[in-house]
């Protein structure tokens, strides 16, 4: 909350606003401190404006020390900015507060979109331990109040682990989980993003492809709720389905991307738009422009320092944009 030098904040002053007016009518006069709004504007933090598509990369991709001493969460955001990203997925944010998360994003003047705690993978929502499941949930509001204080637009969820349990099972179990947190989310106006990983849920592992997001939009629409979508990671699902396909049927789903290469022949992850890279990214572009998609594209690969996080940049401007 934001104070005046008379230690009354915003609310409080239109609060006394008919007081102060009484007081002027009867004593022809009125504090000068809070006659004029004292209340210090907070800079706004936005992104390029214009953009359909905005690049983004992970906070964990970003070196934690340089020349053998720790970088503050501000000296990192400034590194993405400086490698010419629009933006940052704090996919570390169960170790920021929120106090913190807004006070980094102030103070290096970088926007964060996106907010993950990586614990989703051992505190799950699909768990059958009732006690991880409740710590499963913190950790997704927690998250979905660091989005919001960093200014943020959602939480990327990994929303189990298939080894938890039979497919329809473990399915109701975090639907019942995430359902609690839709009335947070709401009023945060942070949507709960569901990624497309290599969890065994809502696809078949170990079978070839070609297979379809269906399971996927199945889950996502059960909620019937605005604040429930998907991240769609590209790269993860070329060697199970048609990213081409996955998009168009995914639709107005589809809010934010994970990007990163894969190659189907080598069957392994590789640099984003490399001669080894076999994601179709010209079928990607034309299908998002299909859907209308406009948001936040965020790199998942290996992190290094400013010269390599601009060549990555580099690599999805070649595979987003031609």
């Amino acid at each position: 909350m934001s104070f005046d030098q008379s230690g009354l904040s915003r609310r409080q002053l239109i609060a006394a606003a008919p007081a102060a007016a009484l007081a002027i009518a009867s004593h022809g006069a009125f504090s000068a401190a809070v006659a004029a709004d004292t209340v210090p504007v907070d800079t706004l933090i936005e992104p390029p404006a214009g953009k359909r598509i905005l690049l983004s990369c992970k906070l964990g991709m970003i070196p934690g020390e340089a020349a053998g001493k720790p970088l503050s969460l501000v000296e990192r955001l400034q590194m993405a900015d400086t490698a010419g990203f629009d933006g940052v997925d704090l996919d570390q944010a169960g170790s920021i507060t929120t106090s913190e998360a807004r006070a980094a994003v102030r103070e290096s003047g970088v926007f964060v979109h996106n907010a993950i705690n990586h614990e989703h993978w051992n505190k799950r929502l699909t768990s059958p331990s009732p006690d991880d499941r409740a710590t499963a949930v913190a950790n997704l509001e927690h998250c979905l109040r660091v989005s919001h204080a960093a200014g943020g637009s959602g939480v990327l969820i990994v929303v189990g682990k298939g080894e938890d349990g039979p497919a329809a099972e473990i399915e109701e179990r975090c639907r019942t989980e995430i359902k609690k947190v839709l009335p947070l989310a709401a009023s945060l106006g942070q949507p709960i993003l569901v990624e497309n990983v290599w969890n065994r849920m809502m696809y078949d592992h170990d079978a070839p492809p070609e297979q379809g997001p269906e399971r996927f939009i199945a889950f996502v629409d059960s909620f019937k709720s605005p604040w429930v979508g998907m991240y769609y990671d590209i790269g993860n699902h070329w060697k199970y389905g048609q990213p081409r396909d996955w998009i168009h049927a995914f639709g107005h789903r589809c809010v934010k991307l994970d990007i990163k290469g894969f190659s189907r022949k080598k069957n392994a992850f590789v640099e984003i738009a490399s001669d080894d890279d076999d994601v179709p990214w010209g079928e990607v572009r034309q299908a998002l422009s299909d859907i209308g998609f406009a948001g936040w594209a965020t790199a998942e690969v290996r992190g290094g320092d400013v010269a390599w996080l601009t060549e990555v940049r580099k690599q999805m401007e070649q595979a987003l944009f031609g």
